[in-house]
């Protein structure tokens, strides 16, 4: 059946940076945005208080261009269709942002390393239908031309729109923080390799974790910075002070804080001090139960509450540092299992990922929508901070923000619905159910 060409959801709970607000929104599928968003002449439950006049609402809610009558049900207009339009009540169910993922390995049995575009659809697919609409495809550590090749395959599969970007999660990490990295492939920063591999990405290569303490490390931030390519603090065994340096030399983010970092210390910081105490950088956390306590990430959320990276409110609102991450690797979505992860082999028992000889966390098998539903109901964070973890923060420190990450009019009609309990019963990925 082709879907009409513009669908309104109706009778929706908005989770919008400012807080949860009743109303709805219409999205164009001929466009892939959002056209419209309206309000309830009042709003409803703790925390509603968003500024109208942030987005166009017409008076008393209702949409300017669209036939209404005057028959309620509460506070809710009841518009008669258009032609060509499809109307969805929602029944109060929540609608969240699409999802913003900037730290991912796979799915489905699937892996990016591959740089195969069958792999990369297969993975993709499965996020998706989690909630993911905007996902990048990280790289761990290979060999220059295992990197090249993947960087290659995969700046193609971005150019088509099927990723956001490529994120390079190595090689330059340092040994004693590898985590499940080959250690054998690791390398100080090379930037003429690091060039040879931008010029492969074409544009797409957004991201690489480097860890600031190895040799020529700052240097090679202040290419990716010059580049446009986010550096990113990880796998590191540096002080608070060359951390800083880090970020003073153009890094903006800290790879899934806590992980694979010297551990903070109440005489020597480290790269977790250094990391929550500065408003340019935005903190990674891969919410699973696992990697992270959720007093942890209750610390974590509130030691960055009201800092927005850059100062000010950003594009779209919004005043978090964290983003919610999956790091999920191919096991995601497979169940109990062996798989690898690079060149390493990873046992998956219980849904926890383990190299095989036990050393290390090898990812996780969580999505994004098991990442926001945790900070919600493990770590106790307010809906819509926790939306905003999962889709506007990640979005801003990406440099997309202005496309996706929020339900503002003239935005991507990236979109996950979720009832009651916060499971997923759709996603509308460009204007269209998935």
């Amino acid at each position: 059946m082709t879907q009409a060409a513009v669908t309104s959801l109706t009778n929706a709970r908005l989770v919008l940076p400012g807080g949860v607000r009743r109303g709805g929104l219409t999205v164009d599928a001929a466009n892939g945005r959002i056209t419209d968003v309206t309000f309830d002449p009042e709003p409803t439950g703790a925390g509603d208080g968003v500024a109208e006049g942030r987005r166009p609402v017409p008076a008393e809610g209702e949409r300017a261009d669209a036939a209404a009558d005057r028959d309620v049900r509460g506070n809710q207009p009841v518009t008669r269709p258009r032609q060509g339009e499809t109307v969805v009540d929602l029944d109060g169910q929540y609608v969240v942002p699409g999802f913003v993922d900037m730290h991912v390995h796979g799915a489905a049995g699937a892996s990016y390393q591959t740089g195969r575009a069958d792999d990369a659809l297969r993975a993709v697919e499965h996020h998706r239908a989690n909630g993911t609409t905007t996902t990048m495809a990280g790289l761990v550590t290979g060999s220059e031309r295992e990197l090249r090749d993947a960087v290659a395959a995969l700046a193609e599969l971005a150019a088509d729109g099927l990723i956001a970007g490529v994120h390079l999660e190595g090689p330059y990490l340092a040994a004693s923080r590898c985590g499940a990295h080959d250690p054998g492939l690791l390398r100080d920063p090379d930037r003429e390799e690091f060039r040879r591999l931008r010029a492969l990405g074409r544009g797409h290569l957004k991201m690489i974790t480097v860890a600031p303490e190895l040799p020529g490390a700052l240097d090679l931030v202040r290419d990716a910075a010059d580049a446009g390519v986010v550096a990113a603090v990880g796998h590191t065994d540096a002080t608070a002070e060359t951390t800083r340096a880090a970020y003073d030399a153009g890094a903006r983010v800290a790879t899934h804080l806590f992980n694979a970092m010297r551990p903070l210390h109440h005489r020597e910081g480290g790269p977790v001090t250094a990391s929550l105490t500065d408003p340019r950088v935005t903190v990674e956390l891969i919410n699973d139960g696992v990697h992270i306590a959720p007093d942890v990430a209750r610390l974590v959320f509130a030691a960055t509450d009201g800092a927005t990276p850059g100062g000010g409110a950003g594009t779209g609102g919004g005043s978090g540092r964290v983003a919610l991450i999956t790091d999920a690797m191919a096991a995601t979505g497979m169940g109990d299992g062996d798989y690898t992860l690079g060149v390493m082999s990873v046992r998956v028992r219980d849904g926890k990922a383990l190299l095989a000889d036990g050393s290390s966390i090898a990812g996780s098998t969580i999505t994004m929508a098991d990442a926001f539903r945790r900070a919600v109901t493990s770590v106790g964070v307010p809906i819509e901070r926790a939306a905003e973890a999962a889709s506007l923060t990640p979005a801003r420190a990406l440099g997309i923000a202005d496309r996706v990450g929020s339900l503002d009019a003239g935005k991507a009609a990236d979109l996950v619905v979720l009832d009651g309990d916060l499971a997923v019963a759709r996603v509308m990925k460009g204007g269209r159910w998935l």
